[in-house]
């Protein structure tokens, strides 16, 4: 598809995001599964749960746009996955392991509030305050996420990742 206006822009992003969350959701239970700390450990069951929900809002908006969402591979959050593999492939100290595990997340987080804030200013732009509503509740949850993931690294996980062996 060729990019010769905003809305094929919002399009192509929006397919991008799909991808992304659908990628993710195959990825957070095997993080979710090596985590050791409980607080991690259940972030990341939660943010499963979430993304499930940003799939659902996605699928909505493409609904109303009468589009597919399918079709494009977001090669972004591959990279990033295929980083958080390599990690879970190194024999790690289990707290060092978790503080690796939230570095893996908070680079997938920034990925998504810049891809979800682009897209919500497309759907305000375009005339969709439906859609730019759904599209900030969900960069809202991710902005939730990436600063669940910095209290548990500042409160306890890096700290334990210093004293580990």
């Amino acid at each position: 598809m060729a990019l010769d206006s905003l809305n094929e822009l919002y399009l192509d992003q929006l397919r991008d995001l799909y991808s992304a969350e659908k990628q993710l959701l195959s990825a957070l239970p095997t993080m979710a599964k090596r985590s050791s700390h409980p607080g991690l450990k259940s972030g990341f069951q939660q943010h499963e749960a979430q993304t499930k929900t940003h799939v659902q809002r996605l699928d909505q908006i493409f609904q109303q746009l009468g589009q597919n969402p399918s079709g494009q591979t977001c090669v972004g959050m591959q990279g990033l996955i295929k980083e958080g593999e390599e990690l879970l492939k190194k024999q790690s100290e289990p707290d060092v392991l978790d503080a690796a595990l939230i570095a893996a997340a908070q680079r997938v987080e920034h990925y998504e509030i810049a891809g979800y804030g682009c897209v919500r200013t497309f759907a305000n732009l375009l005339g969709h305050p439906e859609q730019a509503d759904l599209l900030q509740r969900t960069l809202n949850e991710e902005g939730g996420m990436d600063h669940k993931l910095t209290q548990l690294a500042e409160a306890v996980i890096n700290a334990d990742a210093m004293t580990a062996a």
